[in-house]
């Protein structure tokens, strides 16, 4: 007599029971809602324990920092002539009308506009290089073990930075004068220094003439294409004589700061590291491009970011020693917004200069920051996300069952 058959055996773990399901759905659900964090008691005022310290902070912030900006929008967008209230019902909304005038509407505004972006172009590209080498230099300098006066080469390098932008603007228009220090130095190796501050003429020009090029007659090719209300032979000039003396002046004045910002992460490099670079037979060029270098990319990241914000908003200088003079050839976006708002009651226009100087300033970060990534890391955040995006989509690694 055959027994039946009781079925394949199932032991612990073999299969899920309806009672031990219910229990571990109940046991999940209660372990749910205990790591909740309580509404009530201590732990449950922490939230707005800190809203209540940090909102005299937001509330400053708002009133000085975000209402302007959103009334210089408005205004970027009206015809206000400086008079009476922005929202009063005398303002009209013209929409784009300011920006199109400077951008691409030919006129006086914009050439001027497009005359700062050129003389401003050329200030960044000769003043961030400069002011970044000479202070990694001079940090680097003040680092060596074997320097005597640490203490004193920084001061002075530094000093420049705290002194008065003005008082060091007055001071370099005495040094740059025609009888300055300046040209009495040239002239004893015989070099007939130029008026500094009355010099419309751009170095470029000035090049291609000691080459033999007639700079009085260009090429048509470049003299008679126009971008932006301005020729090519106008855009390629490079920065004018006066402009050289104002980029001498802001690098002089600006590299201590970023030298003390060199310094202190020169100094949060560990011994260890260039030493052990130095026992591998490197020489010293060889630790410092693939040593030290490499160490330095955040700072050096912030050094270029704080030199494009400066470079591009540099006002004091200008404002004092030439204001926009000679021909123009020193005037700025910031400077032609200051000089459309308040001397030509033009709000509307200044504050899109302003607006459009923005833009210009964020799309250099990114640029900049773009170029100076870690593209290791770039690569491993890039696959991680695309593992994320496989797994979601439901593309990732199966297991077959035979």
């Amino acid at each position: 007599m055959s027994e039946p058959n009781p079925g394949p055996a199932q032991g612990p773990g073999s299969g899920p029971t309806p009672g031990r399901t219910a229990t571990a759905a109940q046991a999940g659900g209660g372990r749910g809602r205990r790591d909740r964090a309580p509404r009530g008691g201590i732990r449950g005022r922490e939230g707005l324990a800190g809203w209540l310290f940090v909102s005299p902070v937001l509330v400053v912030l708002g009133l000085f920092l975000v209402v302007p900006i959103v009334m210089a929008l408005w205004v970027s967008l009206s015809d206000w002539k400086g008079q009476g209230s922005p929202f009063s019902s005398g303002v009209h909304f013209v929409g784009g009308e300011n920006y199109g005038q400077l951008v691409t509407k030919s006129g006086l505004a914009q050439s001027d506009f497009m005359t700062s972006l050129r003389n401003n172009a050329y200030y960044v590209l000769f003043v961030v290089p400069l002011q970044t080498a000479l202070a990694l230099g001079l940090a680097l300098l003040v680092n060596g073990r074997r320097l005597k006066g640490k203490g004193f080469f920084r001061t002075a390098y530094y000093f420049p930075s705290v002194t008065s932008s003005v008082a060091i603007s007055v001071v370099f228009l005495f040094i740059f004068s025609s009888s300055g220090v300046v040209n009495s130095l040239l002239a004893k190796v015989g070099v007939d220094g130029p008026a500094w501050f009355a010099d419309p003429r751009g170095i470029v020009h000035l090049t291609l003439g000691a080459f033999g090029m007639n700079t009085d007659a260009p090429p048509a090719a470049l003299a008679d294409t126009t971008v932006g209300g301005l020729s090519l032979w106008d855009w390629i000039s490079g920065p004018s004589v006066a402009m050289c003396a104002i980029i001498v002046l802001v690098v002089w004045t600006t590299a201590g700061t970023f030298m003390l910002m060199f310094l202190a992460a020169l100094q949060d490099i560990p011994l260890e590291v260039e030493e052990a670079a130095e026992i591998d037979g490197t020489g010293r060029w060889q630790r410092f491009r693939h040593v030290t270098l490499p160490m330095l990319k955040p700072t050096l990241f912030l050094v270029l970011t704080l030199g494009l914000i400066g470079t591009w908003q540099v006002f004091d200088q200008i404002y004092v020693m030439s204001q926009g003079s000679p021909g123009k050839t020193t005037l700025t976006p910031a400077f032609l917004s200051y000089q459309t708002s308040f001397i030509n009651n033009e709000w509307g226009q200044g504050s899109a200069i302003a607006f459009i100087l923005f833009a210009i300033i964020v799309a250099m970060t990114l640029l900049q920051r773009f170029v100076l990534r870690d593209k290791d890391e770039a690569r491993a955040k890039a696959a991680t996300r695309r593992a994320a995006k496989a797994a979601r989509s439901g593309s990732g690694p199966t297991t077959e069952t035979i």
